[in-house]
């Protein structure tokens, strides 16, 4: 039983929880605790909660014709995830009749999908229900808790220039000091929860404060009720260094400026919302940033007393989906008011410019998405007015690669070296920031991920902590939660054999069969998916391709070399068995396959138009490109107008014609979108557009919907949910036109994870403060991080049971400096001879191997049960 608290409390305290930090019954206990610790220290506590995590996604995703579900499947989702949540809180199983049936009816609007101010009720509506129940959890803890309405107390005044859309969807609250406001809810109340992320305009009307706008709701609740302190509690313990779920070396940064915190938030640090610091800055109340269920950890202080210290980058940040405008015109070269008649065009549609930057005949703009919800309507729109003025190219898939920190102008000598990361990057804008707070480059977004890494291995200091600013490595505060999960990864429980097995090689890479077969297993359960093919390029070694044949799965292919082997080297295996999915191979592949009479996918129209006699009374299958593509990195997404697969869609009746001239018959239909995916709803949309496209083909009976099964490689990501994507596929393939079967040909999901690379240690160097670890072998076995810039767990197996406690770069020894494994990785101090071992290399790395510098790649050996 809680201690009695006081009728009236003063000062306010604010405390905010985030979406991840409300989902379950512990994280309200939690909530419920620091409730009664600060109103136990004589304060007032007011919380605001931010929807139950993907609650929110859910709803913005039926405003997408792609993504939109039946409006009771959507709403039976959102009902049963809050159920779940009152059933582990033993709550009245009613406590949310209300405000779900007004969710109901929300749900049910006119078609409008583009009316802002419906997309607003609908969208505010994750955080009535989770402050809702969590008023009602609270009280019967004890708490004297009371539920506030946000919009009675936030208001956001219209302005016109803004547009409709900004003004109900990322509106802006003044937030003005209410002493009376303060006194009358402390009388009534000296605890209360509030929604976050909803407040109301004048009219009374629902408006949001932009997406993940609950942050800027605490900071506004604060100003007006004068508050002492503000504390934002989410899934990370502060601010970093850059992002820690991408760069595990990032450091935490434990005290920092309203300035830089603006920044830092501008530009793309995640964890805080960019308006959040105005209301606080301007009433001097200080925010501490903490982790929910790490509150050991002292996490980011951002207050009016922290000091400058000095020209610093304090971090590297990213933000992507900014829209980049050029106007170019030889003109506007000393034409007075050039600026002012093209400025008006974006005032007049109410879009806010992020940078300019200026030449004699050019002027480049940026837009930033979360100032601007702007649809390809509103661009279109833009780019219509602006035309008047000069000529004008919109670039939509850009991001900015910020770096940020205090007198960056007297620091560009030193960062000279550093910005080498960008030779042969196509770099559309540098931006230095008037306040000196940044140095931009607005580059394609297919570059990002990869020059934040460089640049901040290369500019943020290392370290284990210890100084005023730069506090632990992400790695550094959580090896303890990584050791303490459940182990599941083979190698881990086999470190003997796998020492036994390299022997005396420098190198090799080692195939568990046992973890094939599991894969294989998992698939082949999947009740809607009526036949599974190995996509064996992932790789092609015969004892897999034997391993994955006998667990009655099919071969695709990508070349006649491919099925060729997979022939030669498969037992019992038929032409039957095999799918061959050429890209831009010569006239004589085709005819090979034709000869063989192997079923064959094809992907260009110019191929039935040019070679439709070669295939005449065949069948077989097209490739088609829905259109947008997926994956961890843009070189693995194989669908959209930048890969060079499939046929697009806008294509299909063209290709109809050709087939029925040359007596072609289309069986099947198949797209891959592209690699590393990990939501199953990428393949239900694919099975629906394959399935419209079926209609137009009388002939379908297969539809294939590729591959790109991810498998984590990051121990804080999910893995695919194969129930999920399951149960969708079942209830799509009961709506098609006509029965099916439906295929999946996955490759990476069978063997990533069956396989390891390693390799003994040969030297280990120290630059500064930069250490290196050289092992036997290296981008020629590997070359996926070169490539990609895949990330790939890597340990020292020969110090398996050791804490990591240098930070090495993992590099090999191939004459390139791209030869890198791993960045910043937390290891044991390594010694010559010890074994690396990189995880989740069974997938696309023997198999892009090559004698580069004349050095032999990893050999392959395989083991499974029994082989002890």
């Amino acid at each position: 039983m809680n201690p009695p608290h006081s009728s009236h409390r003063s000062p306010w305290r604010i405390v905010k929880f985030g979406g991840s930090s409300v989902t379950r019954l512990e994280h309200w206990r939690r909530i419920a605790e620091r409730m009664n610790e600060t109103l136990d220290s004589g304060k007032c506590v007011a919380v605001v909660v931010s929807a139950l995590r993907g609650i929110t996604d859910l709803l913005e995703a039926q405003f997408d014709q792609q993504t939109r579900q039946p409006v009771e499947i959507l709403h039976e989702e959102i009902r049963q995830r809050h159920v779940r949540l009152i059933q582990s809180m033993d709550l009245d199983p009613g406590i949310l009749d209300e405000p779900l049936q007004e969710l109901a009816r929300l749900l049910e609007f006119d078609g409008d999908a583009d009316n802002p101010a419906d997309q607003a009720r609908i969208l505010g509506m994750g955080e009535v229900l989770s402050s809702r129940l969590g008023a009602a959890w609270l009280k019967k803890s004890g708490l004297p808790v009371r539920w506030l309405d946000a919009r009675e107390v936030l208001i956001c005044p219209s302005d016109p220039r803004r547009g409709a859309r900004t003004n109900y969807l990322a509106a802006a609250c003044p937030a003005e000091a209410d002493p009376d406001l303060a006194k009358r809810l402390s009388a009534e109340s000296p605890a209360l929860i509030m929604p976050g992320f909803v407040a109301a305009n004048p009219a009374g009307e629902t408006v949001l404060l932009g997406r993940g706008g609950s942050d800027t709701s605490a900071t506004s609740l604060a100003a007006i009720l004068e508050a002492d302190r503000v504390e934002i509690f989410s899934d990370v313990p502060g601010l970093f260094s850059a992002d820690p779920r991408r760069i595990s070396s990032a450091r935490l940064l434990k005290l920092v400026s309203y300035r830089e915190a603006q920044e830092l938030a501008a530009m793309g640090a995640r964890a805080l919302h960019p308006r959040a610091l105005i209301p606080i800055q301007r009433e001097q109340i200080p925010l501490w940033m903490r982790q929910t269920d790490r509150p050991d950890i002292e996490g980011t202080r951002i207050t009016p007393e922290a000091r400058d210290h000095g020209a610093q980058v304090k971090a590297i940040v990213q933000r992507k989906h900014i829209t980049l405008i050029s106007l170019e015109g030889i003109g506007m070269w000393q034409q007075v008011g050039f600026l002012a008649d093209v400025f008006a065009e974006f005032k007049a549609l109410g879009m806010s410019i992020d940078q300019v930057s200026t030449s004699e005949s050019n002027v480049t703009v940026t837009l930033d998405p979360g100032a601007n919800p702007v649809d390809a309507n509103g661009l279109d729109e833009l780019s219509r007015r602006l035309s008047r003025h000069c000529r004008v190219e919109i670039l939509t898939d850009c991001a900015t690669v910020s770096l940020v920190g205090l007198g960056i102008r007297t620091i560009l000598h030193r960062l000279g070296p550093a910005l080498e990361v960008f030779e042969q990057r196509r770099i559309f804008q540098v931006s230095q920031a008037a306040n000196d707070l940044n140095l931009t480059f607005v580059i394609e977004a297919r570059h990002a991920d990869r020059l934040v890494q460089q640049l901040h291995q290369q500019v943020i200091p290392g370290g284990v902590g210890g100084d005023s600013v730069f506090g632990p490595t992400w790695e550094q505060l959580f090896r303890q939660d990584v050791a303490r999960r459940p182990v599941t990864a083979w190698w881990r429980q086999d470190r003997e054999r796998l020492e036994t097995v390299l022997g005396g090689r420098d190198c090799a890479y080692v195939y568990n069969l046992d973890e094939v077969r599991a894969a294989a297993g998992r698939l082949k359960a999947l009740k809607a998916v009526d036949r599974v093919l190995y996509s064996m390029k992932a790789n092609p070694h015969p004892d897999i391709l034997n391993t994955v044949f006998e667990c009655g799965l099919g071969i695709e292919c990508v070349s006649m070399a491919e099925a060729e082997h997979a022939l030669d080297q498969v037992r019992g295996l038929q032409v039957d068995d095999l799918l061959l999915t050429p890209n831009f191979s010569g006239r004589e592949e085709y005819r090979q396959a034709l000869a063989r009479d192997i079923r064959l996918t094809v992907d260009n129209a110019w191929i039935i138009e040019h070679w439709g006699g070669h295939l005449a009374g065949r069948d077989i299958f097209l490739r088609l490109d829905p259109g947008s593509g997926l994956g961890h990195h843009k070189m693995v997404r194989t669908a959209g107008s930048h890969a060079k697969f499939g046929i697009p869609l806008t294509e299909l009746e063209r290709v109809k014609r050709l087939c029925d001239a040359h007596d072609i018959r289309v069986t099947g239909l198949h797209a891959h979108t592209g690699s590393g995916i990990l939501h199953p709803d990428n393949w239900h949309r694919t099975l629906e557009t394959l399935g419209e496209a079926a209609r137009q083909l009388p002939d379908v009976s297969v539809i294939n919907l590729g591959g790109g099964l991810g498998v984590p490689d990051r121990g804080d990501e999910l893995p695919l949910d194969l129930t999920a994507l399951d149960a969708g596929l079942a209830r799509l393939k009961h709506d098609l036109v006509r029965p099916v079967e439906v295929w999946l040909e996955p490759g990476r999901y069978l063997v990533s994870e069956a396989g390891v690379l390693l390799a003994r240690v040969n030297q280990t160097k120290g630059k500064g403060e930069v250490r290196y670890v050289g092992i036997a072998t290296g981008m020629n076995s590997l070359i996926r991080p070169a490539l990609y810039g895949a990330w790939h767990e890597i340990v020292n197996l020969s110090r398996l049971t050791e804490p990591g406690d240098h930070i090495y770069n993992v590099v090999g020894p191939i004459c390139e400096t791209g030869d890198i494994l791993g960045l910043d990785r937390l290891l044991p101090e390594c010694r010559e001879g010890d074994i690396i071992l990189i995880a989740n290399t069974g997938a696309y790395g023997a198999t892009m191997a090559s004698r580069y510098n004349l050095r032999e790649p990893a050999e392959e050996v395989v083991i499974q049960t029994g082989d002890r």
